[in-house]
């Protein structure tokens, strides 16, 4: 049976249209945050081929330690990482992981307030500038 018609020249059209490429929604915070649960998370549309991430910082100079958490868009090969770098006079070993779906670089939020988060925040940036 061969079909003819209206129907065919539809099918042989969608076959033809190149697939949209549908981007990632990611959760990316605005500064980084001394807990996953600091963090003023804003969701945020990714470039197309990048992939959600979360990454973790610890700090040290001297005694003294801070943990950063981090959540942006990446691309890929920014993920698995792990190394070190160098900030506000601070000495950072990182890890950076990735997921594939929207909003999964999510933390489970227990409803602070907004302003809590953005005093915490606050209050780790300014520790770090204190002893930089």
């Amino acid at each position: 049976m061969i079909m003819t018609g209206p129907s065919v020249s539809l099918g042989l059209l969608l076959c033809c249209l190149p697939l949209a490429v549908v981007s990632l929604t990611c959760y990316t915070c605005v500064f980084p945050a001394i807990s996953p649960l600091d963090c003023l998370q804003l969701p945020q549309d990714c470039p197309e081929g990048q992939r959600c991430l979360s990454s973790v910082s610890v700090g040290v100079r001297g005694s003294f330690s801070i943990v950063l958490h981090e959540k942006s868009c990446a691309i890929p090969s920014q993920c698995g990482l792990r190394g070190e770098k160098h900030a506000a006079g601070l000495n950072f070993t990182f890890e950076n992981t990735c997921c594939d779906t929207d909003l999964c670089n999510s933390a489970v939020h227990l409803g602070a307030p907004c302003w809590t988060q953005l005093f915490m925040t606050i209050i780790s940036i300014s520790l770090i500038l204190l002893f930089t």
